[in-house]
């Protein structure tokens, strides 16, 4: 690929991202919270699925051209290296987004967190369990730590993971939650990169979901 088709293809990618984040904050500035029980509504989920797939719909038209490779997909340089760094990874990133948790409320800004179980309504809640557990980590992770950090590494590996843990957390449109969603991009990056894979990151990324949904009803 040539450099002047790499720079066009940098330039959309951070568009997407500015749009994406410009987006989020002006929405969650605009209309709050989402309602408590979000999770329980088919329109939360069908509203979900359609920007996650719209947004990777538009990841791989910018990225026609890549090596898939490039794009981090294919299989990790190591199962077991890559699963063992994701655990340790997880394990710590866990603890410290419990006392960022502690002190900055993310999950509270968030405002997902229904206020009780309701078995009337599992279907709807599945189906918003699907999008945010299955869904969701593919398209984001093939957004930021896929096309943005092949995008970035010209620039270095540092660059690279800061740039894109910040466009990442800036698409959640959170202010409290930021740091947290920043560090998540973080280690998640670097999963990537010493993987050469974005399969452990997109598992790091659905498991971590999971376990935060089935702990709102634990809280």
């Amino acid at each position: 690929m040539t450099a002047a088709a790499s720079n066009r293809k940098l330039a959309a990618w951070l568009v997407l991202a500015g749009t994406l984040a410009a987006f989020a904050y002006a929405d969650r500035a605009s209309a709050g919270k989402p309602p408590r029980d979000a999770l329980y509504q088919y329109g939360f989920a069908v509203s979900g699925l359609i920007v996650e797939l719209l947004v990777l719909g538009i990841v791989l038209w910018i990225a026609r051209g890549i090596p898939w490779s490039e794009l981090g997909v294919r299989a990790p340089r190591s199962w077991p290296t890559a699963l063992g760094l994701a655990l340790a990874l997880f394990v710590g990133l866990v603890i410290v987004e419990q006392v960022l948790e502690h002190f900055l409320h993310a999950s509270r800004e968030q405002g997902l967190e229904p206020s009780h179980w309701e078995p009337s309504k599992i279907v709807p809640f599945a189906l918003n369990a699907a999008v945010i557990v299955l869904v969701a980590p593919v398209a984001e992770e093939m957004t930021y730590r896929g096309l943005g950090l092949a995008l970035l590494l010209r620039f270095g590996p540092v660059v690279a993971v800061l740039v894109s843990a910040i466009a990442f957390a800036g698409a959640h449109g959170l202010v409290q939650g930021f740091p947290a969603l920043f560090l998540f991009g973080v280690v998640i990056a670097i999963v990537r990169l010493r993987s050469g894979s974005v399969f452990p990151g997109m598992l790091f990324h659905a498991s971590f979901n999971g376990i935060a949904l089935a702990l709102a009803f634990v809280r």
